[in-house]
């Protein structure tokens, strides 16, 4: 018949009517019936799907409201997998055709029931042949004993789910059979209702209740739209079975466990479960991801949407860029020597002015006091000091200021890598994805129970698309199990969501995890886990803890809105952190405590509550290239003992401090870009901070020993050289190649009761002094560094400190170069056109300063005031504009040596010409090249160089709850 004979809307309904086989027929008539029959997808195909007792909705029980993308291909598929169980060829000795034929043209159909001819179905199995189906007719069924399956058949419920139910034990003894729309509860003899140690069992719309199903190897299973209500399956060294769209209910224990390693001697199951396993396949089939997956990705999405668009940059990438800092000195000539006045040498300059060699205690006093009435345009060198060893560093400085609107844009790249460019990149990740052993998990459903799925002894399972909820715990792996996760929901755990142990291992890829009473991901004693892409958000805890010697590689994963730190290590935790996007956490971004390490490397740590990273208690990690940035507090607190390599990071826009560091602590701060900080960029403290506050609700308590494991974390010390590139151990807490600007009050401030070294590093444009010395018990060494214009002074020292300054270069500060009431020297620096003094001496300062050029361009070169002692020698002293060089006003000129300095002076006409001097012999200071960098740094630069985008943030401005910006818990 021609379909043009009826009009198509016509022709539809008629074939709505038509059963299966039918429609089949009708498919094989030609083309145009084919596809007549293909475009009732969602009329009959859909009601044949729904109206099967042997199944449910495609995308039962998670998804049940959400259309499958064709109901006659989820039909299809169904019935394919339906017929998995009879495709055992071990008994055949003809070909595959006959022998199907022959089963087919055997196989008879028996009933049972009340009315039937076998009234309870032990009598029916007795008189079963292989492969016959017997039909269970509704009621309740009980038998008295174990019922062994000696031959393969097939026991289907009549009715709907519900209407039969069997109160019995199998033991299945047969290569196959299937049950399906039964209920399954255990007889008063055994917990269990179905075992096997060798056959394939095939489930479909069945349920369990408070029952258990044992699969031994080489035993194998196939569970399809089956409810377990306080009931489990229990695998031993299966080699592969699949469990899909299945329901896991109130279980009491654990729904499912898998020990034991895979056997190699599979049964005849196996290639046919693998072909069906892989064709649903997460990886395969991108669109089935969940959509709770889908949902929070999009939230994600929109909570970054107020961070703008990307935008190259140029000059915000050079902030990130670092480069060698070999200086480019050029040497001014000189016309000779010659002598002048009675006891003093004058030496002529290029620009015809004088230098005065002093040979006996002087007082500048009489000599400047007209001067202080001189016009500006008084003789004053000007001196060329740009080209000092760090002038690179201050060139990137970040000029970009706080936007009205409060945006600011920084080079980081704001995109996470998927899933796929992961597994591209990466072969041992491509290689796990792609594994298929032991108990393959899909689109099920665990909720409101004990445990979801337990794996130890070595045993092997793969999850996808599943959702666990209201559970204990959602996956446990402990002995060498491993572990493959990909694309599912796991929230509202009442401990850990997943929890790793004893050298656990596998994959957790592209899950989202949130609202778990404990950690989303809990990995401890050697349990070693690639964990990629996942979202794991709105933990009542931390995001994802680290102890005990756990290792894993944590990486291109959004932690965010956790309650506690979103990446927690201690107790000797060793993971690599990379790539990663942690942020609007209540707490730290990433808390490394009680002897915790770990490589935490080019990561976006932004808007945390608390530090951006917290170092506290012996905490040893290395923090390199991350961009920490927009916290609410500190960007980098290192506390207590706090330890660890600080280099090539982006610490910009916290509310608090760039760095937070306690005086007994010993980190080692390197090459960061330390900039736009509310308050100071660097500040080390020597009062004891209240880490006991912090680690209680910092994860302190976090349910690290479990209910069978007491083990002290902290003797049990692994050394895994080959994992963890450890940086070369300081006695003495480091700071040095930094570049710390635009802060809003001192770039380093200073209250230590240890030693400390500041090294090389540029302190430019700062809101307070470059460095502010306030209590120093022992030394601190300021050498080498570039400070300058900052908004007040460039060196401040207080009464009671101790400090060398030595080789430093501080220049166009608006106030004093150096201001020091307390001890040490200022030995060989560079102290030039600041606004103020150029060295200020008060109170009782006791300072050797020798050997330095200073110029202040509006006022005394030196001032030595008050009680202050020491001895000023062998300096140069290039005169201001006001002519004037030193001012002496000492009760202790007996203590106060004042001798052989250098004053240098200019002609009006040479000065008004506009030449301007470079320094020489030595050139402009500080002297520093690339060779005394720190020798990771090679590396940096190459990873730095890759991040040109600039990211644009809402920064909101104040202090979080009024609390403390220093990351002290009061």
């Amino acid at each position: 018949m021609e379909i043009s004979g009826l009009p198509l809307e016509l022709w539809r309904l008629i074939l709505a009517y038509l059963p299966l086989p039918d429609l089949g027929r009708c498919c094989v008539v030609c083309r145009a019936w084919y596809e007549l029959i293909i475009s009732l997808d969602n009329t009959r195909w859909r009601q044949l799907c729904l109206g099967c007792n042997e199944c449910k909705h495609p995308n039962w029980p998670n998804q049940p409201d959400v259309e499958p993308q064709s109901w006659r291909e989820a039909f299809r598929q169904h019935h394919l997998a339906s017929k998995i169980w009879t495709k055992n060829a071990q008994d055949m000795e003809s070909s595959n055709c006959l022998h199907l034929f022959r089963r087919k043209k055997d196989r008879k159909t028996i009933y049972v029931g009340a009315t039937n001819e076998h009234p309870n179905l032990r009598s029916a199995l007795a008189v079963a042949n292989m492969y016959d189906k017997i039909c269970v007719c509704p009621g309740v069924y009980e038998e008295q004993n174990e019922v062994i399956l000696k031959v393969p058949v097939e026991i289907i419920g009549l009715g709907k789910l519900g209407d039969v139910a069997l109160l019995i034990s199998f033991d299945q003894h047969c290569p196959t059979a299937r049950l399906c729309n039964l209920v399954l509860m255990p007889a008063w003899f055994t917990p269990v209702v179905y075992k096997t140690f060798s056959g394939h069992i095939q489930l479909d719309n069945c349920n369990v209740e408070n029952g258990q199903v044992h699969i031994h190897a080489p035993g194998t299973c196939h569970v399809k739209f089956c409810t377990f209500n306080q009931s489990s399956i229990n695998f031993q060294n299966v080699s592969l079975s699949l469990i899909e769209n299945s329901e896991f209910i109130g279980s009491e224990g654990t729904s499912v466990s898998v020990a034991g390693s895979g056997l190699t001697d599979r049964n005849w199951a196996c290639k046919h479960l693998a072909v069906a396993a892989k064709s649903k396949s997460v990886l395969n089939s991108p669109g089935q991801a969940l959509s709770s997956t889908c949902n929070s990705r999009n939230h994600c999405q929109s909570s970054l949407s107020k961070f703008g668009a990307f935008e190259s940059n140029e000059n915000m990438t050079g902030a990130w860029q670092t480069s060698s800092f070999t200086p480019n000195f050029q040497v001014s000539h000189t016309k000779d020597d010659h002598c002048n006045r009675e006891g003093c040498v004058l030496k002529r300059k290029p620009c015809e002015g004088t230098r005065v060699t002093l040979d006996t205690d002087y007082s500048d006093t009489e000599m400047s006091t007209s001067s202080e009435n001189e016009d500006d345009e008084q003789s004053v060198y000007k001196l060329s000091y740009q080209s000092h060893g760090l002038s690179r560093m201050l060139s990137r400085t970040n000029p970009l200021r706080l936007q009205k609107k409060g945006t600011d844009l920084l080079p980081m790249d704001l995109e996470l890598k998927t899933l796929q460019k992961e597994l591209q990149k990466d072969k041992s990740a491509q290689i796990l994805a792609s594994t298929l052993l032991g108990c393959l998990i899909q689109r099920c459903l665990f909720r409101d129970g004990k445990g979801g799925v337990f794996i130890c002894s070595q045993g092997q399972a793969r999850l996808e698309c599943n959702v666990f909820r209201n559970l204990s715990y959602a996956v446990r792996g402990i002995q060498n199990a491993k572990i493959i996760m990909i694309k599912n929901e796991i929230s509202q755990c009442k401990a850990s969501g997943i929890f790793l142990r004893l050298e656990a291992g596998g994959l957790i890829a592209d899950n989202n995890i949130h609202s778990n009473s404990e950690a989303g991901i809990d990995i401890r004693k050697g349990a070693n886990p690639l964990i990629l892409c996942n979202q794991i958000h709105s933990g009542h805890r931390s995001g994802i803890v680290v102890l005990g010697n756990g290792k894993g590689i944590i990486r291109s994963n959004r932690i965010y809105g956790n309650k506690e730190a979103g990446i927690y290590i201690l107790y000797n935790g060793n993971p690599v952190v990379s790539g990663n996007h942690i942020y609007q956490g209540l707490a730290a971004g990433v808390a490394v405590n009680e002897n915790g390490r770990g490589q935490i490397l080019e990561n976006i740590i932004r808007e945390n509550h608390w530090g951006g990273a917290d170092i506290r208690r012996g905490g040893d990690p290395i923090l390199r290239n991350n961009l920490i940035c927009y916290g609410y507090s500190d960007g980098v607190v290192i506390g207590e003992r706090g330890k660890g390599l600080i280099e090539g990071n982006n610490i910009y826009g916290n509310k608090g401090c760039g760095v937070w560091v306690m005086s007994s602590s010993l980190p080692h701060i390197a090459n960061n870009q330390i900039s736009r900080n509310n308050i100071y960029g660097v500040a080390v403290f020597c009062r004891k901070d209240d880490t006991n506050d912090y680690l209680n609700n910092q994860g302190g308590n976090e349910n690290f020993n479990d209910e069978w494991e007491i083990v002290n974390w902290e003797n049990d010390f692994d050394s895994d050289e080959e994992r963890y590139t450890s940086h070369k151990p300081i006695t003495v807490a480091l700071i040095e190649f930094n570049n710390i600007n635009h802060n809003g009050a001192a770039g380093l401030y200073i209250k230590s009761s240890e030693t400390l070294n500041i090294t090389a590093n540029a302190v430019h444009a700062n809101h307070d002094n470059g460095i502010a010395v306030y209590q120093s018990s022992q030394f601190t060494h300021i050498t080498n560094n570039s400070i300058t214009c900052n908004s007040v002074g460039g060196v401040l020292v207080e009464a009671g400190c101790k400090v060398e300054l030595r080789g430093n270069g501080i220049y166009d500060n608006n106030s004093h170069g150096v201001t020091s009431k307390g001890e040490g020297s200022v030995l060989e620096n560079d102290i030039l056109g600041n606004h103020g003094y150029g060295l200020q001496l008060l109170e009782n300062a006791d300072m050797k300063v020798t050997k330095n050029r200073i110029q202040s361009l509006h006022d005394y070169g030196i001032a030595i005031l008050d009680q202050a002692k020491g001895s000023v020698q062998e300096n140069q002293i290039f005169r201001g504009k006001i002519g004037k060089t030193i001012l002496e006003k000492t009760a202790n000129l007996e203590e106060c040596t004042v001798q052989s300095n250098e004053i240098l002076t200019c002609s009006k006409s040479s000065c008004r010409s506009g030449i301007v001097w470079k320094l020489d012999n030595p050139p402009s200071r500080p002297h520093v090249d690339g060779s005394t960098r720190p020798l990771s740094m090679a590396q940096t630069n190459q990873r730095v160089a890759s991040m040109t985008t600039r990211i644009a943030a809402r920064v909101e401005r104040g202090c979080h709850d009024n609390g403390s910006i220093f990351c002290c818990i009061l």
